[in-house]
């Protein structure tokens, strides 16, 4: 076995659930699908039961994360109808999250006024991320040129998108974006054959959207997973929620296509590491690593991972490329071999600078 290390990598787009949904996940067990992705760094969205839009749900949610994150993280707070004129941007905040599409949770901004005073008031220092489709994207860019704002698009999926983000970077637009790996690896042709368990927001797209994600892969600045794990019985529900898991399998995917020759294992740090880390300001600590075996072969299994959901839209997918092991600040936290060693609470908040 020949391993590679990499620097310890940073997802900056998960809903660990915790607090308001503790059955499908919390800081503890989504922590620990962190460290078997290879990540020691998370940044988890604000859409929670109830949602964090103010110092009072931030304190909770910082308190839980405290007792029980095994890797390092930080937040983001979310935009509501009546929380523009007060923005809370602590020390742990990477930026706001603003939802203009309809998706999981109770956080949506409806109305252009309320979209325009969170553009006005928000910290300039900190990004604007959003949850934008089709023409919400054109909106939130226009917004973000109009006010002098920097725009992050989380979870681009369709060609259209990608190739007007394009057009605004390459115009001097302050615009960041990341794509998830299921719209990298899955289109509308495996959401027939998985059915419930595809629905996520955005929906899967065509192959020729997929094809423009990967011919315009060095204008994303991030790759993040998008973890959004349910429970299989709310999947094949009545009425199933969108979302899918991915922080464990994220990195072996991009390893698997490292080895089809689809992009270098230097992409995927500047993806998964210095991207993301730039897009939010983050500091991560430098006495992390991850070692990984690009040649090892194995097949994804859902009773196989961490996270506590249980189940992957990969299953059975064999890949090349696996996590070894994992380091934070001079520990092992992770091993192939012995699995999460991290205690709950040895996490700490990401410094945001």
């Amino acid at each position: 076995m020949a391993t590679v290390r990499l620097p310890g990598l940073i997802d900056i787009h998960v809903h660990l659930r915790d607090p308001g949904g503790t059955h499908k996940e919390d800081f503890s067990s989504g922590t620990a699908a962190a460290l078997a992705g290879g990540f020691v760094g998370v940044v988890d969205m604000p859409n929670n039961m109830p949602p964090v839009v103010d110092k009072s749900s931030l304190a909770k949610k910082l308190s839980l994360a405290s007792l029980k994150a095994r890797c390092d993280f930080a937040f983001y707070m979310g935009a509501a109808a009546d929380n523009a004129r007060d923005p809370v941007a602590g020390p742990h905040i990477a930026g706001l999250k603003m939802y203009l599409d309809q998706t999981y949770g109770p956080l949506r901004v409806a109305t252009l006024p309320v979209l325009m005073a969170h553009f006005s008031s928000w910290p300039k220092d900190k990004p604007l991320a959003v949850h934008a489709e089709g023409l919400s994207t054109a909106a939130a860019i226009g917004l973000a040129r109009a006010y002098d704002r920097h725009l992050h698009v989380c979870h681009v999926s369709r060609q259209a998108e990608i190739e007007l983000i394009r057009q605004a970077k390459e115009s001097g637009a302050r615009i960041s974006c990341e794509v998830t790996p299921h719209h990298l690896f899955l289109t509308e042709d495996d959401a027939k054959a998985l059915g419930s368990l595809a629905l996520m927001r955005p929906t899967l797209a065509t192959l020729k959207d997929q094809q423009a994600l990967w011919q315009n892969l060095e204008v994303f600045d991030a790759v993040a997973s998008d973890h959004a794990p349910h429970t299989l019985a709310e999947k094949r529900g009545d009425n199933p929620p969108p979302g899918v898991p991915g922080l464990e399998t994220t990195l072996p995917l991009l390893l698997d296509a490292a080895s089809a020759g689809r992009l270098s294992l230097e992409r995927i740090v500047q993806l998964l590491r210095h991207g993301p880390a730039a897009v939010l300001n983050l500091r991560l600590s430098e006495e992390a690593y991850v070692e990984v075996d690009p040649r090892a072969t194995w097949t994804i299994q859902g009773s196989e991972l961490f996270t506590k959901c249980g189940w992957t839209p990969f299953e059975g997918l064999r890949v090349h490329g696996r996590v070894h092991e994992v380091s934070l600040r001079g520990s092992k936290v992770y091993s192939q071999n012995e699995g999460v060693l991290a205690a709950p609470g040895s996490g700490r908040p990401l410094a945001v600078v």
